[in-house]
């Protein structure tokens, strides 16, 4: 929808008709197998950096409560940042292969950090807002997280999701940039040529709705399972 030629126009069922048409039902895996590897190792760096950096800044400077944030620290928008970028330099080889893949294309081992300033500046957007508003959600809303399922589910879930609709316009350059769609210029300027002529300041949201299924299902269950295993390692005496 954002990145091959053909599929400018209409909306997700379109482009889901379209592609099962043409290509079949491969043509809707198409891509799967880079994230499918690498999403675990990317998601397992992003909340080890932030985890670690957080805990570090345990002093004065960390713990400094930002003016008129409910609380905020600044470590975890410190530890968000650092995390987002360790994330970054995994993740932008891996959406590469998978946009190359989905647009049909080729994809080459000297392209693989095509798009990474763009995919890093996105990756900041979306994961320091998400940590932000966990440990927002942690520190008033702590109820919600002694459930098992629902609370979890639903604030993993909508931080993710609100995260991503603060990034989107930067999603979509991203995979127009790693897909080589349309003329090489710079990201500010693709964003300016969308607006002009695809419909204005919106037009930059094009694929949000699939986007946002997938974010809020994903990261509402993943954060499920996660509290799952390690309640499962506390239980068997593997840590504190």
């Amino acid at each position: 929808m954002q990145a091959q030629k053909g599929f400018e126009e209409g909306g997700m069922l379109r482009a889901f008709a379209k592609t099962l048409r043409e290509q079949g039902i491969i043509g809707l895996y198409r891509g799967c197998l880079p994230p499918l590897i690498g999403s675990g190792i990317y998601r397992a760096t992003h909340f080890a950096v932030f985890e670690s950096l957080y805990t570090l800044l345990n002093n004065p400077i960390g713990t400094f409560e930002l003016p008129m944030t409910g609380g905020l620290q600044a470590r975890v928008v410190l530890a968000g940042v650092t995390a987002s970028c360790a994330r970054a330099i995994i993740e932008t080889p891996l959406e590469y292969a998978k946009v190359r893949r989905q647009t049909q294309q080729k994809w080459k081992l000297r392209h693989m950090y095509r798009g990474f300033g763009v995919t890093c500046c996105r990756t900041i957007g979306l994961m320091t807002t998400y940590f932000v508003l966990v440990d927002s959600g942690r520190r008033h809303a702590s109820e919600a997280f002694s459930t098992t399922f629902i609370g979890p589910f639903l604030m993993s879930g909508g931080a993710a999701t609100l995260g991503w609709w603060i990034v989107w316009p930067l999603e979509y350059m991203k995979s127009q940039v790693q897909s080589g769609y349309g003329p090489d210029e710079s990201v500010v300027k693709r964003m300016r040529r969308v607006v002009k002529e695809r419909g204005g300041f919106f037009a930059l949201y094009r694929g949000i709705g699939p986007g946002t299924i997938r974010s809020f299902l994903a990261n509402g269950t993943s954060m499920v399972v996660m509290q799952h295993a390690q309640r499962k390692i506390s239980e068997w005496g593997l840590r504190d």
